[in-house]
This record gives C-alpha cells, structure tokens and sequence, in this order.
C-alpha cells in the first residue's frame, strides 16, 4: 500500500480526494498536515487517520509517509512540490500544477534528481468516460476529426474563495479552461499550434473570469468558452464528417448530468448511449498514481505533458492581448 500524506485540509482533499484513496485498493491516508494542528487532527479523526501534523515541514520528514497530495492554492504548488520531492516523496499535485510552463522545468529537475513520480492531477484523464472517447475517435467512428467544441462554466464571486484571488493563482483559464486542453490533447494525442482568444477581467478582483478560445491543432480546431461568473454548464462535442461525439456532464463527473457519451452519425439516423454509472475518477487517479509510483507500466500525467497543456493556456492569456493569432 502506498502511503498518502495530504498537505492541508483543503475542501476538495475533504470533500473528494481523501474518500477517493481511502477507497482505493492500492494506497491509503495515514497522515493529514495543516499550519492549525487542531484542523488536522479534526480531518484525521474524520477519516479514521493514524497522524496528524501541525506543519507540511514535518509530516514531508515523517517516515510515516511515502507519498504527499497537494492540494494548496495553486501559486504554493511549484513551491511544495519541490519540497515534497526533496523529501523523497512521491507528489500528486493539483491542477494547475504552475502557474506558467517554465515553472515546470524546475519540478522535472526535482523528479529526475530524486527519483520520484510528480503528476499533476488531471482526474479526468483516468475517466472510462474519456478513455472511451479516445478509443471511439481511434477507431474511427466519427470519420476525420474537423472540430472540438467546449464549454466550462459556473459562478463564484466570493472574494475569499482563492479562484477570486491574483495572489493565489485565480483566475478562470488555471482552474477550469485547462480541462478542454487537457481531454481534448488526451484523445487525439495531438498538440496546439497557435490560438486565438479573448479574455474579460473583474473589475474588482483582477482575475480572468471569462475566456473564449479559438486553437488550431492543424487537423482539426478546438473552439471552448469559459466562465467562472456564468450559469453552470459543461459541454464537449467532437465532431467528424462521419458523426458527432457528445460527452455531457465532461469534467465534474455526475454533478452537471449523467456521465454519458452519445455517439451520432452523420445523417442522424443512428445514436448509440454510452452511459458510466460509477466513473469514480479520483478513486482511479488514485490507483493510477499508486500503481505508477511503485514502479508499475501505468498511465499517468507526465510532467512533460504538463508543460505542453501549460504552454498553451500561457499563449491563450497572450493571445488575449493581441489581435490574431499567437504561436504555442
């Protein structure tokens, strides 16, 4: 069993993440670090966790450990994860894993010099939902792939939520426009080019809240809108001169619909429903990751990978700022 320390008691390790590697059949929690020690205590008393500490300093030299998940806002992950990987710990990290790609150079140089695995925790990639998407593209059954359509939305103007917040790592392109990259990049295997894109800014917080994106993946385009102050809803299409692929409810599995896939030919007389009743997409992070850091032939998110869906959502905020296109 691979043996999980969780650095912060943050509401998604709480509310997801944690239950997930507790369900797992590979790893477990043993150990929840807060600078409060009272609150790490209060969420390994919750979740039947032998240690509790009352900083990240000691739990990463505790030998209680063998693998740290981070989910800190997003400007201290470069920061911790290189900790983390000092400290000889293997690190899941939360997506965005930094906040432009030339920070990632200095993580692949941790991983490489301690012998570590560090994977940004992209969930949706251990999906059987987009795992199926990828094999129905592979097999051909929407024909030539010409256009990827994608929509992430919701609205948080809680000027405490860290989303809200420049010095945090806010903003609507780190927490969700990197999703559209990411799956649409994981089941073509395929990468940006240039981009296109506008970008709207609150007055108030200074962080981007809306962004519509135009990227050229030389095959095919993605086109994708996002918000963090519009009407939830979530939405992918693939679309091929042979049938359409839409995946409903794409990212947060269950909470925006049904985890589903429709498959439509060309003519719409045919449709085929691929429904996932249980995706359980962190629980299969969480098995992926330990399988992967024990030294087994898995699947995960490199932090070669990383850089390249970084690299594109740096040129979407340049392209934000000009008026054509902007290269990858």
């Amino acid at each position: 069993m691979l043996r999980f320390g969780i650095l912060s008691t943050a509401k998604i390790g709480r509310e997801l993440v944690v239950p997930a590697i507790q369900d797992a059949e590979n790893c477990v929690v043993t150990a929840i670090a807060s600078r409060d020690l009272a609150k790490a205590r209060a969420m390994a008393d919750r979740f039947s966790v032998p240690h509790a500490f009352g900083s990240y300093e000691e739990m990463l030299a505790s030998d209680t450990i063998d693998a740290v998940y981070i989910p800190l806002p997003t400007s201290q992950h470069v920061e911790w994860t290189i900790k983390a990987a000092d400290a000889g710990k293997h690190v899941l990290c939360e997506k965005p894993i930094a906040l432009n790609a030339g920070e990632i150079d200095a993580l692949i140089a941790a991983r490489d010099r301690n012998k570590v695995l560090i994977s940004e925790a992209f969930m949706v990639t251990y999906s059987p939902v987009w795992r199926k998407v990828r094999s129905l593209l592979a097999e051909g059954a929407i024909g030539k792939l010409r256009h990827v359509q994608g929509v992430f939305t919701y609205y948080n103007r809680d000027p405490g939520n860290m989303r809200n917040v420049p010095s945090l790592g806010g903003g609507g392109l780190p927490d969700i426009g990197v999703y559209p990259t990411i799956t649409t990049r994981f089941v073509t295997g395929k990468e940006a080019i240039r981009v296109q894109a506008s970008t709207d800014r609150d007055p108030e917080f200074g962080t981007d809240i809306y962004s519509s994106v135009r990227a050229d993946f030389g095959d095919f385009e993605l086109s994708f809108y996002i918000s963090t102050q519009l009407a939830h809803r979530q939405v992918m299409v693939f679309h091929g001169d042979k049938g359409f692929i839409e995946v409903k409810s794409p990212f947060n599995a269950d909470r925006y619909g049904a985890e589903e896939i429709e498959l439509t030919n060309a003519s719409h007389s045919e449709s085929q429903h691929f429904r996932f009743q249980d995706a359980r997409q962190y629980k299969r992070e969480a098995e992926a990751f330990t399988k992967a850091a024990l030294g087994e032939n898995e699947e995960v998110v490199t932090l070669e990978s990383s850089v390249e869906n970084q690299k594109l959502i740096d040129a979407i905020y340049r392209a934000s700022e000009k008026d054509g296109w902007e290269a990858v």
